[in-house]
Parts: structure tokens; C-alpha cells; sequence
């Protein structure tokens, strides 16, 4: 049997008294893209933060590539193979595009040596090129040296993805990414992301654009008040009662 990319097992979470998550159990298979849907307060955010090291579970095990990384810290989860990106994009503005990349390939450091890579005496360092090829692969080149700041909110959106694919992930969990997008900006994502499937990059997806998750994800997971109540294909899961009932609410 394959090892998942990311298994979550009897995964519980509370704070105080509220209970956020209950002895919740899933499994994100490798090279696939998986979609967490539900209500708001079903637990989703709260899953994002227990497996990217932001809470420490109440209970249960997080598990990358097979690996318990529940008790590692979130700053050495990345060199795992684990990245995510958040609604709220978080790039620097006043830097350049390619200053943000080489910001975020300082997670693949191994020593003293690598992290003083873009500090060197040469404009062309290694850094530079990686990220300028990565920026021409998916069609961003023209931006390398603007502004973050300055760019429309879709082309940031793309930039995050890309700094956290130059910074290894294999794993990417991404928190309602079309949110805020436009039709133009919603395609380019959408082959952006069928581009790092190609490569081999697991996805996690946070979405309420349903639509969006029929076209990205082969697998969807339905959560309501922190526990799993169905998981299947899209059509399968918009058809379960449970889904219908935690959405629309029950009839009196």
C-alpha cells in the first residue's frame, strides 16, 4: 500500500472548553489533489494550523511522507517537503518578485555556505536563475524585477505558489485559493496548479467555490463541527444528506 502524503490519525483539538476537532482521521494520497470542504467553523483553518505546526494537537498524530511530525516545530516542517499558503497572501510588497523567491529558498539552506548564496559578489547567483526559470515556467517572467506590492492580486496569489514550490514543498496546502480571483485570474491559477501536479506536488485545498474543486481536486473530504462525515468524489460527497444537512441546515 502507498504511503500517504499526509495522514492525520484521531486528530483532536480544543481550547478551553470548545472541542474544535474530534478524533478526526484522513489520508491525503501522494500526488493527488484533495479538497477539506465544510461550513464555516467546521475545523478546516484549524486542520491547516495543527499539520503546518501553528497548534500543538490535543490528541492524535500528523503524519508527512509517513514521518510523525507532530511535535516538530513548524519552522522545520517545510525541509519535510511541507508548505501553505494563505488567503490573505504574505509576500513582501516592497521587494521584488525574485527577492521574494530568494527569501523563500532560504527554507532549502543545509549551512552557512547556502545561506549566503544570494550575498555573494555576482548578480547571477544560482538562487536568482532558479527562480527566474521557475517565474518563466509558469508564464510570470515579465514581473521578475516589479514590485510585489504593485502587482494584481491573482499574480501575487501565483508568486506565493511559486515561492513555495522553490522551496520544496511536496506537499501544499492551500487556504480558499480562489477566493478574490476574477474568471482570467481563477484559469491561470487552475493551470498553475495542474502544472505543479504534473511535477509531482501533492495538493490540500480549502475551498467554498465548489466549482473550483471539480476542476482541481480528485477527492473531496466534508467536515462539520470538527469531525469527517463523508469523503469522495465531488458529485458523490454535494449528493450525501450529512453535506446537504451541514450547509443548509436540517427542516424543523
Amino acid at each position: 500500500m502507498t504511503t500517504p502524503a499526509l495522514a492525520l490519525d484521531s486528530l483532536s483539538q480544543s481550547f478551553g472548553g470548545l472541542q474544535v476537532l474530534t478524533d478526526l482521521s484522513l489520508s491525503v494520497p501522494a500526488g493527488r489533489a484533495t479538497a477539506l470542504i465544510g461550513p464555516n467553523g467546521a475545523g478546516k483553518t484549524t486542520v491547516f494550523n495543527v499539520v503546518s505546526g501553528v497548534y500543538a494537537p490535543t490528541a492524535g498524530r500528523v503524519l508527512l511522507h509517513g514521518r510523525d511530525i507532530t511535535a516538530m516545530p513548524s519552522r522545520r516542517r517545510i525541509r519535510h517537503g511541507l508548505a501553505r499558503s494563505f488567503q490573505n497572501v504574505r509576500l513582501m510588497d516592497h521587494l521584488s518578485v525574485v527577492e521574494n523567491l530568494i527569501v523563500g529558498q532560504h527554507a532549502t539552506t543545509r549551512g552557512l555556505s547556502d545561506l549566503l548564496t544570494p550575498f555573494r559578489l555576482w548578480p547571477e547567483h544560482r538562487w536568482r536563475r532558479q527562480a527566474v526559470d521557475a517565474l518563466a515556467e509558469v508564464g510570470l517572467s515579465a514581473h521578475a524585477d516589479a514590485a510585489v506590492g504593485a502587482l494584481p492580486y491573482g499574480i501575487r496569489k501565483r508568486i506565493d505558489l511559486v515561492r513555495a514550490t522553490l522551496a520544496g514543498a511536496s506537499l501544499l496546502m492551500l487556504d480558499e485559493p480562489a477566493a478574490g480571483l476574477n474568471p482570467t485570474e481563477m484559469n491561470a491559477l487552475r493551470d498553475h496548479l495542474a502544472l505543479l501536479r504534473r511535477r509531482g506536488v501533492t495538493l490540500l485545498v480549502v475551498e467554498h467555490d465548489m466549482r473550483f474543486v471539480g476542476e482541481v481536486c480528485d477527492w473531496v473530504v466534508a467536515l462539520d463541527f470538527g469531525q469527517k462525515i463523508t469523503e469522495g468524489p465531488l458529485a458523490e460527497v454535494q449528493r450525501d444528506e450529512r453535506v446537504r444537512a451541514a450547509y443548509l441546515g436540517q427542516a424543523a
